[in-house]
Protein backbone atom coordinates (compact mmCIF):
# COMPACT_ATOMS: atom_id res chain seq x y z
CA UNK A 1 0.00 0.00 0.00
CA UNK A 2 1.26 3.56 -0.79
CA UNK A 3 1.34 6.29 1.46
CA UNK A 4 -0.61 8.31 -0.66
CA UNK A 5 -3.40 5.01 -0.11
CA UNK A 6 -2.25 5.12 3.47
CA UNK A 7 -2.94 8.78 3.72
CA UNK A 8 -6.24 8.48 2.44
CA UNK A 9 -7.72 5.72 4.27
CA UNK A 10 -6.36 7.57 7.34
CA UNK A 11 -7.95 10.75 6.42
CA UNK A 12 -11.36 8.58 5.59
CA UNK A 13 -11.29 6.78 8.76
CA UNK A 14 -10.95 10.49 10.42
CA UNK A 15 -13.91 12.02 8.43
CA UNK A 16 -16.36 8.99 9.58
CA UNK A 17 -15.29 9.65 13.27
CA UNK A 18 -16.09 13.07 13.46
CA UNK A 19 -19.28 12.83 11.44
CA UNK A 20 -20.66 10.41 13.76
CA UNK A 21 -19.01 12.63 16.10
CA UNK A 22 -20.99 15.56 15.34
CA UNK A 23 -24.34 13.12 14.55
CA UNK A 24 -23.90 12.50 18.24
CA UNK A 25 -23.25 16.10 19.31
CA UNK A 26 -26.57 17.26 17.72
CA UNK A 27 -28.34 14.25 18.55
CA UNK A 28 -27.76 15.64 22.17
CA UNK A 29 -27.91 18.91 21.76
CA UNK A 30 -31.91 18.65 19.95
CA UNK A 31 -32.58 15.76 22.93
CA UNK A 32 -31.73 18.72 25.42
CA UNK A 33 -33.61 21.16 23.73
CA UNK A 34 -36.85 18.85 23.19
CA UNK A 35 -36.19 17.04 26.79
CA UNK A 36 -38.87 19.71 28.90
CA UNK A 37 -41.97 19.26 26.41
CA UNK A 38 -41.04 15.19 25.86
CA UNK A 39 -43.87 14.61 28.24
CA UNK A 40 -46.75 16.49 25.67
CA UNK A 41 -45.24 15.84 22.77
CA UNK A 42 -45.27 11.43 23.79
CA UNK A 43 -49.32 12.51 24.54
CA UNK A 44 -49.54 13.91 20.92
CA UNK A 45 -48.24 11.07 19.69
CA UNK A 46 -50.40 8.65 21.41
CA UNK A 47 -53.48 10.58 20.40
CA UNK A 48 -51.80 10.87 17.04
CA UNK A 49 -51.78 6.87 16.59
CA UNK A 50 -55.06 6.92 18.08
CA UNK A 51 -57.00 9.48 16.30
CA UNK A 52 -55.04 9.25 12.71
CA UNK A 53 -58.00 7.10 10.95
CA UNK A 54 -60.35 10.10 11.79
CA UNK A 55 -57.83 12.48 10.09
CA UNK A 56 -57.62 10.42 7.10
CA UNK A 57 -61.48 10.30 6.75
CA UNK A 58 -61.65 14.14 7.19
CA UNK A 59 -58.75 14.37 5.03
CA UNK A 60 -60.50 13.24 2.17
CA UNK A 61 -63.10 15.66 2.02
CA UNK A 62 -60.61 19.20 2.60
CA UNK A 63 -57.06 20.20 2.44
CA UNK A 64 -54.58 18.82 4.88
CA UNK A 65 -54.18 22.04 7.28
CA UNK A 66 -57.99 22.51 7.33
CA UNK A 67 -58.76 18.73 8.38
CA UNK A 68 -56.16 18.28 11.24
CA UNK A 69 -57.42 21.61 12.72
CA UNK A 70 -60.95 20.06 12.09
CA UNK A 71 -59.72 16.87 13.69
CA UNK A 72 -57.63 18.31 16.56
CA UNK A 73 -60.51 20.30 17.56
CA UNK A 74 -62.85 17.16 17.55
CA UNK A 75 -60.42 15.13 19.66
CA UNK A 76 -60.50 18.23 22.19
CA UNK A 77 -64.20 18.68 22.35
CA UNK A 78 -65.42 15.25 22.32
CA UNK A 79 -61.58 13.61 24.25
CA UNK A 80 -59.93 15.97 26.21
CA UNK A 81 -62.51 18.09 27.65
CA UNK A 82 -64.81 15.47 29.13
CA UNK A 83 -61.86 13.70 30.58
CA UNK A 84 -60.89 16.72 32.40
CA UNK A 85 -64.31 17.33 33.69
CA UNK A 86 -64.64 14.30 34.72
CA UNK A 87 -60.91 14.02 36.74
CA UNK A 88 -61.95 17.42 38.23
CA UNK A 89 -65.28 16.58 39.53
CA UNK A 90 -63.72 13.45 40.62
CA UNK A 91 -60.86 15.01 42.63
CA UNK A 92 -63.57 17.60 44.02
CA UNK A 93 -65.31 14.31 45.35
CA UNK A 94 -62.47 12.56 46.42
CA UNK A 95 -61.65 15.27 48.68
CA UNK A 96 -65.27 15.53 50.09
CA UNK A 97 -65.59 11.84 50.31
CA UNK A 98 -62.28 11.90 52.50
CA UNK A 99 -63.29 14.81 54.91
CA UNK A 100 -66.79 13.07 55.66
CA UNK A 101 -65.20 9.37 56.68
CA UNK A 102 -62.99 11.23 58.91
CA UNK A 103 -65.92 12.68 60.32
CA UNK A 104 -67.37 9.69 60.64
CA UNK A 105 -64.71 7.75 62.09
CA UNK A 106 -63.88 10.34 64.52
CA UNK A 107 -67.68 10.26 65.34
CA UNK A 108 -66.59 6.74 66.58
CA UNK A 109 -68.78 3.48 66.45
CA UNK A 110 -72.23 5.52 66.40
CA UNK A 111 -71.15 6.68 62.79
CA UNK A 112 -70.92 3.08 61.47
CA UNK A 113 -73.82 0.63 61.59
CA UNK A 114 -74.43 -0.37 65.02
CA UNK A 115 -75.63 -3.62 64.15
CA UNK A 116 -72.61 -4.82 62.72
CA UNK A 117 -70.09 -3.30 65.87
CA UNK A 118 -72.27 -5.45 68.15
CA UNK A 119 -71.15 -8.56 65.66
CA UNK A 120 -67.84 -7.80 65.55
CA UNK A 121 -67.00 -6.69 69.18
CA UNK A 122 -69.04 -10.37 70.33
CA UNK A 123 -67.03 -12.70 68.31
CA UNK A 124 -63.85 -10.84 69.52
CA UNK A 125 -62.00 -12.93 72.56
CA UNK A 126 -62.89 -11.33 76.06
CA UNK A 127 -58.76 -9.59 76.30
CA UNK A 128 -59.83 -8.36 72.81
CA UNK A 129 -63.55 -6.55 73.75
CA UNK A 130 -61.81 -3.06 74.80
CA UNK A 131 -59.64 -2.59 71.49
CA UNK A 132 -59.87 0.29 70.04
CA UNK A 133 -61.52 -0.92 66.23
CA UNK A 134 -61.46 2.72 65.43
CA UNK A 135 -57.73 3.52 66.16
CA UNK A 136 -56.01 2.24 62.62
CA UNK A 137 -59.48 3.68 60.54
CA UNK A 138 -59.20 7.12 61.97
CA UNK A 139 -55.05 7.08 61.13
CA UNK A 140 -56.28 5.98 57.57
CA UNK A 141 -58.50 8.55 57.22
CA UNK A 142 -56.53 11.34 58.13
CA UNK A 143 -53.07 9.80 56.18
CA UNK A 144 -55.77 9.68 53.01
CA UNK A 145 -57.16 13.47 53.79
CA UNK A 146 -53.96 14.89 53.97
CA UNK A 147 -52.54 12.70 50.62
CA UNK A 148 -55.53 14.28 48.82
CA UNK A 149 -55.30 17.99 49.85
CA UNK A 150 -51.01 17.97 49.54
CA UNK A 151 -51.91 16.90 45.92
CA UNK A 152 -54.50 19.13 44.89
CA UNK A 153 -52.25 21.52 46.64
CA UNK A 154 -49.65 20.41 44.34
CA UNK A 155 -52.23 20.51 41.54
CA UNK A 156 -53.41 24.43 41.88
CA UNK A 157 -49.55 25.25 41.98
CA UNK A 158 -49.06 23.80 38.43
CA UNK A 159 -52.00 24.54 37.14
CA UNK A 160 -50.40 27.38 34.61
CA UNK A 161 -47.72 24.76 33.57
CA UNK A 162 -50.14 22.48 32.88
CA UNK A 163 -51.91 24.51 30.55
CA UNK A 164 -48.93 25.54 29.09
CA UNK A 165 -48.47 21.58 28.39
CA UNK A 166 -51.68 21.19 26.93
CA UNK A 167 -51.38 23.59 24.83
CA UNK A 168 -48.00 21.65 23.59
CA UNK A 169 -49.94 19.28 23.20
CA UNK A 170 -53.04 20.22 21.05
CA UNK A 171 -50.49 22.43 19.07
CA UNK A 172 -47.91 19.46 18.44
CA UNK A 173 -51.37 17.05 17.90
CA UNK A 174 -52.35 19.75 14.85
CA UNK A 175 -48.99 19.17 13.02
CA UNK A 176 -48.41 15.19 13.74
CA UNK A 177 -52.53 14.84 12.02
CA UNK A 178 -51.03 17.48 9.08
CA UNK A 179 -47.40 16.13 8.50
CA UNK A 180 -47.70 12.29 9.97
CA UNK A 181 -47.44 10.85 6.45
CA UNK A 182 -44.15 13.16 6.39
CA UNK A 183 -43.01 11.80 10.19
CA UNK A 184 -43.78 8.42 9.37
CA UNK A 185 -41.00 8.28 6.30
CA UNK A 186 -38.65 10.00 8.66
CA UNK A 187 -39.41 7.06 10.59
CA UNK A 188 -39.13 4.49 8.13
CA UNK A 189 -36.27 5.41 6.99
CA UNK A 190 -34.29 4.84 10.87
CA UNK A 191 -35.55 0.90 10.67
CA UNK A 192 -33.19 -1.32 9.81
CA UNK A 193 -35.22 -3.60 7.53
CA UNK A 194 -36.60 -3.81 4.38
CA UNK A 195 -39.43 -2.36 3.17
CA UNK A 196 -41.32 -5.55 2.74
CA UNK A 197 -41.01 -6.15 6.37
CA UNK A 198 -40.93 -2.56 7.79
CA UNK A 199 -45.22 -2.50 6.02
CA UNK A 200 -45.44 -5.56 8.09
CA UNK A 201 -43.69 -4.80 11.41
CA UNK A 202 -45.82 -1.16 11.35
CA UNK A 203 -48.99 -3.00 10.43
CA UNK A 204 -48.69 -5.68 13.24
CA UNK A 205 -47.90 -2.80 16.27
CA UNK A 206 -51.22 -0.82 15.17
CA UNK A 207 -53.10 -3.67 15.35
CA UNK A 208 -51.51 -4.54 18.73
CA UNK A 209 -51.75 -1.01 19.93
CA UNK A 210 -55.53 -1.49 19.04
CA UNK A 211 -56.56 -4.55 20.43
CA UNK A 212 -55.08 -4.10 23.29
CA UNK A 213 -54.76 -0.22 24.44
CA UNK A 214 -57.60 1.28 22.48
CA UNK A 215 -60.55 -1.69 23.19
CA UNK A 216 -58.94 -1.78 27.06
CA UNK A 217 -59.51 1.89 27.88
CA UNK A 218 -62.77 1.42 25.97
CA UNK A 219 -63.94 -1.25 27.91
CA UNK A 220 -62.49 0.81 31.06
CA UNK A 221 -64.64 3.51 30.15
CA UNK A 222 -67.64 1.35 29.69
CA UNK A 223 -67.20 -0.24 33.09
CA UNK A 224 -66.50 2.96 35.23
CA UNK A 225 -69.42 4.31 33.46
CA UNK A 226 -71.55 1.67 34.79
CA UNK A 227 -69.76 1.35 37.72
CA UNK A 228 -70.74 5.57 38.67
CA UNK A 229 -73.82 5.24 37.48
CA UNK A 230 -74.62 2.18 39.79
CA UNK A 231 -72.85 4.14 42.82
CA UNK A 232 -75.26 7.19 42.34
CA UNK A 233 -78.69 5.33 41.86
CA UNK A 234 -77.74 3.57 45.29
CA UNK A 235 -76.48 6.64 47.03
CA UNK A 236 -72.88 5.93 48.14
CA UNK A 237 -70.64 8.66 48.02
CA UNK A 238 -68.38 9.97 45.30
CA UNK A 239 -69.71 8.49 42.23
CA UNK A 240 -67.73 9.64 39.76
CA UNK A 241 -64.28 9.21 41.63
CA UNK A 242 -65.71 5.58 42.28
CA UNK A 243 -66.45 5.39 38.81
CA UNK A 244 -62.78 6.50 38.40
CA UNK A 245 -61.63 3.53 39.85
CA UNK A 246 -63.76 0.95 38.45
CA UNK A 247 -62.62 2.24 35.35
CA UNK A 248 -58.94 1.99 36.33
CA UNK A 249 -59.12 -1.11 38.15
CA UNK A 250 -60.87 -2.77 35.65
CA UNK A 251 -57.70 -3.54 33.90
CA UNK A 252 -56.44 -5.82 36.59
CA UNK A 253 -56.42 -9.76 35.58
CA UNK A 254 -59.07 -11.79 37.18
CA UNK A 255 -60.60 -9.97 39.98
CA UNK A 256 -60.59 -6.32 38.15
CA UNK A 257 -63.28 -3.73 39.04
CA UNK A 258 -64.64 -6.08 41.73
CA UNK A 259 -61.59 -4.97 44.60
CA UNK A 260 -64.18 -1.20 44.31
CA UNK A 261 -67.56 -1.93 43.56
CA UNK A 262 -67.42 -5.54 45.77
CA UNK A 263 -66.74 -4.19 49.27
CA UNK A 264 -69.33 -0.99 48.63
CA UNK A 265 -71.81 -3.79 48.15
CA UNK A 266 -70.74 -5.86 51.13
CA UNK A 267 -71.18 -2.47 53.00
CA UNK A 268 -74.63 -2.28 51.58
CA UNK A 269 -75.33 -5.30 52.60
CA UNK A 270 -73.67 -4.95 56.36
CA UNK A 271 -76.04 -1.69 56.66
CA UNK A 272 -79.19 -3.70 56.13
CA UNK A 273 -79.53 -2.61 52.26
CA UNK A 274 -80.17 -5.57 50.41
CA UNK A 275 -81.96 -3.81 47.94
CA UNK A 276 -79.14 -1.57 46.84
CA UNK A 277 -76.36 -4.26 47.38
CA UNK A 278 -77.92 -5.93 44.52
CA UNK A 279 -78.15 -3.18 42.33
CA UNK A 280 -74.51 -2.53 42.55
CA UNK A 281 -73.65 -6.42 42.57
CA UNK A 282 -76.53 -6.28 39.05
CA UNK A 283 -74.85 -3.49 37.31
CA UNK A 284 -71.10 -3.47 38.26
CA UNK A 285 -70.90 -6.79 38.17
CA UNK A 286 -73.83 -8.56 35.44
CA UNK A 287 -74.16 -5.39 33.14
CA UNK A 288 -70.96 -4.82 32.92
CA UNK A 289 -69.48 -8.18 32.72
CA UNK A 290 -71.76 -8.67 29.70
CA UNK A 291 -70.67 -5.74 28.15
CA UNK A 292 -67.15 -6.80 28.80
CA UNK A 293 -67.93 -10.32 27.37
CA UNK A 294 -69.81 -8.45 24.39
CA UNK A 295 -68.07 -5.43 23.50
CA UNK A 296 -64.04 -6.82 23.34
CA UNK A 297 -64.99 -9.92 21.37
CA UNK A 298 -67.00 -7.53 18.98
CA UNK A 299 -63.87 -4.93 18.70
CA UNK A 300 -61.27 -7.38 18.68
CA UNK A 301 -63.02 -10.15 15.89
CA UNK A 302 -59.70 -11.81 14.88
CA UNK A 303 -56.81 -9.25 15.78
CA UNK A 304 -53.93 -10.51 17.96
CA UNK A 305 -53.55 -8.75 21.65
CA UNK A 306 -51.60 -8.68 24.64
CA UNK A 307 -52.61 -11.27 27.15
CA UNK A 308 -54.03 -9.42 30.53
CA UNK A 309 -51.21 -10.19 32.70
CA UNK A 310 -48.41 -8.54 30.05
CA UNK A 311 -50.79 -5.57 29.96
CA UNK A 312 -51.49 -4.85 33.63
CA UNK A 313 -47.36 -5.33 33.99
CA UNK A 314 -47.10 -2.57 31.46
CA UNK A 315 -49.45 -0.37 32.55
CA UNK A 316 -48.12 -0.62 35.99
CA UNK A 317 -44.50 -0.25 34.49
CA UNK A 318 -45.33 2.35 32.37
CA UNK A 319 -47.22 4.51 35.34
CA UNK A 320 -44.04 4.02 37.52
CA UNK A 321 -41.65 5.05 34.43
CA UNK A 322 -44.15 7.70 32.91
CA UNK A 323 -46.43 9.25 35.43
CA UNK A 324 -49.85 9.49 33.97
CA UNK A 325 -48.67 9.13 30.77
CA UNK A 326 -47.60 5.63 30.81
CA UNK A 327 -51.49 4.80 31.73
CA UNK A 328 -51.47 4.93 27.49
CA UNK A 329 -47.75 4.69 26.84
CA UNK A 330 -46.51 1.57 28.57
CA UNK A 331 -49.09 -0.73 26.52
CA UNK A 332 -48.51 1.40 23.39
CA UNK A 333 -44.69 0.70 23.86
CA UNK A 334 -45.27 -2.93 24.73
CA UNK A 335 -47.61 -3.68 21.71
CA UNK A 336 -45.38 -2.35 19.33
CA UNK A 337 -41.85 -3.92 20.17
CA UNK A 338 -43.99 -7.26 20.62
CA UNK A 339 -45.08 -6.16 16.76
CA UNK A 340 -41.97 -6.16 15.42
CA UNK A 341 -40.25 -9.07 17.55
CA UNK A 342 -43.26 -11.14 16.37
CA UNK A 343 -42.65 -10.29 12.31
CA UNK A 344 -39.22 -10.48 12.56
CA UNK A 345 -39.98 -14.22 14.12
CA UNK A 346 -42.07 -15.08 11.18
CA UNK A 347 -39.81 -14.20 9.08
CA UNK A 348 -36.74 -16.20 10.34
CA UNK A 349 -38.63 -19.06 10.35
CA UNK A 350 -39.70 -18.58 6.93
CA UNK A 351 -36.17 -18.42 5.66
CA UNK A 352 -35.36 -20.92 8.06
CA UNK A 353 -37.55 -23.45 6.13
CA UNK A 354 -36.92 -22.15 2.47
CA UNK A 355 -33.04 -22.87 3.24
CA UNK A 356 -33.37 -26.60 5.05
Amino acid sequence: MTQTNRNTTTSDRLTTVLSYGVLILLGYLVFVIVAPFIRPLAWSAVMAIFFYPLYLRVEKHMRPTYAALLSTVAVTLLLIVPVLLVLLYASKEAIDGSARIQGMINGGAAALPTHFIDWLQARLPGSLQDIDLMGPLRQGAERIASYLASSLGGMLKNLLSFFVSLFIVLFALFFMFRDGGAILRAARHLIPFDPEIQESMLGESRDLIFASVAVALLIAAIQGTLGGIAFGLTGLPAPVFMGVLIAFFSIVPVVGSALIWFPAAVWLVLSGHWGKAIVVAAICGGVAGVADNLVRPLLLRNRTRLNDLLLFISILGGLDAFGLLGLVAGPTIVAAALGVFRVYMERRERLEKATA
